[in-house]
């Protein structure tokens, strides 16, 4: 396993970095998930602009204003963090990069630096609206395409999928939560995240950027739904290179002929959470050098291929169906089915009764999506030649 970006590099490479430390890889893989989310969504709001299916939106905008309070403040607390964190980083590298999270989390810092970079991007921000200040500033209506807000759905869907799975993840898991509030320097934040927590939450606030910013929910949803999918099946292979604890039950049976032994059962050395016993073979990273005493079903692999695999489905048919909101509750459907049979085999807590979390919504969303499907398929509201078999 590869806990870092450096970890890698490093066994694969050869080229020791060690400012990569920062770089966990579970993070790595979410942040490449939620770059492919967003260029799919893009993708599939053009397409239905060219169809006449999304219009823009017409919204009045203030031109020539000078810079707000609120705008210098954030600046300045933004600037402040930054060069508190990072000039202390550059005089205390060896330090800080041997405990990435623990130096980002702890009150360590250049009250000097944050001083500096802070007073810095304050006066950058009033003097980029200097630049376009006008003495009487003028209202103007300004057009946008659906297809822009693609990186703004982004930020939201990453800024409340963060939140969203940490809340998710201290329900499931109450002590972890009273141990971040007592030591909030520890690993509170960055390690146990649920991903159901993230989509849901997520979920909701994208539904309510839609609404907020012209953008007909159900076309929006099922633009989204795809990438959505694909982004799962790939923030998941970054659970599998990190060994972030989504793994499955102990699987001690030999593999059949036809399976390679890895993808059987595994047993997650160098993990990044360091469970298990210490690990004798090689490469063997320095606090992460750990095994799992028996192999386990490797779960996160088999996600990874069913919810690739199920992007591909919802790809090919996005513009077979036309009836709005059916690719989304197909996705829910699908999503749901999957999740709740890889459960029967992967290691979690018990929540309500001898369930699950996951099992408990992954089935919620089974019922949803069957419902949302027959609902909308009953309004008969298909859209006819809104289809493209040709057009990406």
């Amino acid at each position: 396993m590869y806990p870092t970006i450096y970890h890698a590099l490093l066994d694969l490479t050869g080229l020791d970095l060690p400012f990569l430390r920062f770089l966990n890889s579970f993070g790595f893989f979410v942040a490449l998930a939620f770059v492919i989310a967003s260029w799919t969504l893009g993708l599939e709001l053009r397409r239905k602009e060219r169809h006449g299916l999304l219009k823009p939106v017409t919204r009045k905008v203030t031109i020539g204003l000078p810079a707000t309070p609120g705008e210098l403040i954030w600046s300045a607390l933004l600037g402040f963090l930054l060069g508190w964190k990072g000039l202390y980083l550059l005089l205390h590298f060896a330090e800080s990069t041997a405990d990435p999270q623990g130096f980002l989390l702890s009150g360590k810092g250049n009250f000097i630096g944050g001083v500096v970079v802070g007073g810095l991007m304050t006066w950058m921000k009033w003097r980029e609206k200097q630049k376009t200040k006008l003495s009487e500033p003028r209202t103007e209506e300004v057009r946008m395409e659906a297809h822009e807000h693609g990186g703004n759905i982004t930020m939201v869907a990453a800024l409340w999928g963060l939140i969203g799975a940490k809340a998710f993840h201290w329900l499931e898991n109450p002590d972890e939560f009273v141990s971040f509030i007592r030591d909030p320097g520890g690993d509170g934040v960055f390690s146990g995240l649920t991903m159901y927590g993230g989509l849901i939450v997520a979920g909701f606030m994208v539904i309510r950027y839609f609404r907020n910013n012209g953008i007909p929910a159900w076309d929006g949803m099922d633009s989204a739904a795809p990438g959505v999918m694909l982004a799962y099946g790939v923030g998941r292979i970054g659970c599998q290179v990190s060994g972030d604890g989504d793994w499955g039950i102990v699987n001690n049976r030999p593999a059949p002929g036809w399976i390679p032994d890895w993808l059987w059962s595994y047993s997650y050395p160098n993990n990044v959470n360091g469970v298990g016993i210490p690990y004798t073979g090689t490469p063997c990273f320095e606090g992460y050098c750990t095994v799992l005493p028996e192999p386990v079903f490797p779960t996160p692999i088999y996600e990874s291929v069913v919810c690739i695999g199920l992007f591909f489905v919802l790809w090919a048919r996005r513009k077979r169906i036309t009836a709005p909101g059916v690719i989304f509750f197909t996705f829910l459907l699908f999503n749901g089915i999957e999740r709740f049979f890889i459960e029967k085999i992967r290691v979690n807590v018990a929540f309500a009764g001898s369930w699950t979390q996951a099992e408990v919504i992954s089935l919620g969303l089974v019922i949803v999506g069957i419902v949302g499907i027959i609902w909308l398929r009953g309004r008969n509201n298909e859209r006819p030649g809104s289809a493209d078999a040709t057009t990406t």
